[in-house]
């Protein structure tokens, strides 16, 4: 899908190691849009575990660090640029999980970018109908850009 402009906000203030570039970012946002937008800001902020828990706790009420949060817009967009919403990544939690899972670090990263994407644009998995919509969805995606279904190899982990 083309979009004329889309400008990646990445936040790594306590400066983690092993961030993607931020073209690998916008890479994966702009894979991620699935209608056209004409001038997108996409913050996307890298936090530790602890600020990916405290998160968490506050606006879901989960007392631990989590790999992804989406924090949609509210739709009141008085901005001269479109903006999705904020998306926070726990860059630990994303080593940790694709060490855990057998999977490229990298592959990892543009899944939960994707993943993150989705929610911002209203694509939720609460039932076993809108997660097969989204997994779907997730795995076309990350197919374009040429990495694997990231469902099949936590199955293939999980059985292996």
């Amino acid at each position: 899908m083309k979009n004329s402009s889309i400008r990646i906000d990445l936040q790594n203030e306590d400066n983690l190691p092993g961030i993607p570039a931020k073209s690998q970012f916008t890479d994966w946002v702009k894979a991620s849009l699935q209608q056209h937008y004409s001038s997108l800001e996409q913050p996307i902020r890298i936090v530790t575990s602890d600020e990916s828990q405290q998160l968490n706790l506050r606006y879901r009420g989960i007392d631990k660090p989590t790999n992804v949060l989406s924090f949609p817009a509210d739709g009141s967009n008085h901005l001269d640029y479109e903006y999705l919403g904020d998306l926070v990544i726990c860059a630990e939690l994303v080593q940790h999980e694709a060490l855990q899972q057998g999977k490229q670090a990298l592959a990892h990263w543009a899944h939960l970018v994707v993943h993150g994407m989705l929610h911002l644009q209203g694509y939720v998995h609460e039932n076993e109908r809108d997660a097969e919509i989204m997994e779907a969805l997730e795995i076309e995606i990350l197919a374009s850009l040429g990495h694997t279904n990231p469902y099949r190899e936590i199955v293939e982990d999980l059985n292996g």
